[in-house]
């Protein structure tokens, strides 16, 4: 008997018409709405940014958002994004109250993880002054029983997967790991063989499932992530060699689905989250 994989779509998937250049990542689609198209469709689990969370919880509140969730069968839920982490001042005082939400919200909703990230910037050429902020996040978090998943990015400090994997291997914490979003492993150029050799067993507990073309499209890269990606299989990501390396390092989902592009937010909402579902479902046997 043939088992339907486990996808999630991640908050970008399931969010609607916004985009990360948007000044607050609120889903203008009704919660009740989502949630039942999810359900109809048999989605496993789905993300929720900060500012969404901040939202449902001023209307209803994280309990009423876990019930609503059981009704419609979904367990998984991701909740993310945290940046500034390593931070003081104004930027630090800021991502503490933006963790505080998250380890909240993670606790109530029961959440796999907390996704964190770096800055959109140049890529650092020392790990060194995110060791310690990382491990004390991971410290931080670990006291209210979560987890945390940081997730490199090109367009970001932490540019590669093996070098968000030398990020979390040195910050040495069992409830901090790594996340896998192959738009970036396409862009950053590690390739499969790459991923096995330097990120270790284990280590890796999301991975989010996309495609692209082979070459960027718009003025930078910023916006060929937001803008351009692809359902699976529409791009020249190599989908079934990356799930192999991943499948070796011990990794065998639930798979995320980020799909961040406009057409999909062109689509109707229940259009998009169908069609990435059914791409994405052929690469997550």
């Amino acid at each position: 008997m043939t088992t339907a994989p486990r996808l999630v779509a991640t908050s970008w998937t399931a969010i609607g018409d916004v985009t990360p250049r948007d000044a607050r990542w609120v889903s203008p689609i009704p919660l009740a709405e989502r949630l039942e198209i999810l359900a109809e469709q048999g989605w496993y689990g789905v993300g929720f940014t900060q500012d969404d969370l901040a939202a449902i919880r001023a209307d209803g509140g994280f309990a009423d958002l876990r019930r609503r969730l059981d009704e419609a069968g979904i367990g998984h839920v991701e909740v993310e994004f945290l940046s500034d982490w390593w931070c003081d001042g104004t930027a630090g005082a800021a991502s503490r109250e933006t963790e505080e939400l998250l380890l909240d919200a993670a606790a109530e909703l029961g959440a796999a993880f907390v996704k964190v990230g770096t800055a959109f910037a140049a890529p650092i050429d020392d790990l060194t002054p995110l060791v310690a902020p990382l491990a004390a996040l991971g410290d931080r978090a670990a006291a209210r029983g979560q987890r945390v998943v940081l997730e490199p990015a090109v367009v970001a400090m932490v540019e590669s997967v093996p070098r968000g994997s030398e990020l979390v291997t040195r910050a040495d914490r069992d409830n901090v790991g790594l996340l896998v979003d192959l738009w970036h492993v396409l862009r950053a150029g590690t390739t499969p063989e790459e991923l096995v050799a330097t990120v270790p067993a284990g280590q890796v507990w999301a991975v989010e499932l996309t495609d692209a073309d082979a070459e960027p499209c718009g003025p930078d890269l910023f916006t060929d992530t937001v803008d351009n990606r692809r359902y699976c299989g529409d791009g020249d990501i190599d989908i079934p060699a990356v799930v192999d390396a991943l499948r070796a390092l011990g990794f065998d989902g639930p798979w995320g689905v980020e799909i961040l592009s406009t057409e999909h937010r062109a689509l109707p909402f229940a259009d998009g989250l169908r069609r990435a579902r059914d791409t994405a479902r052929r690469f997550a046997r």
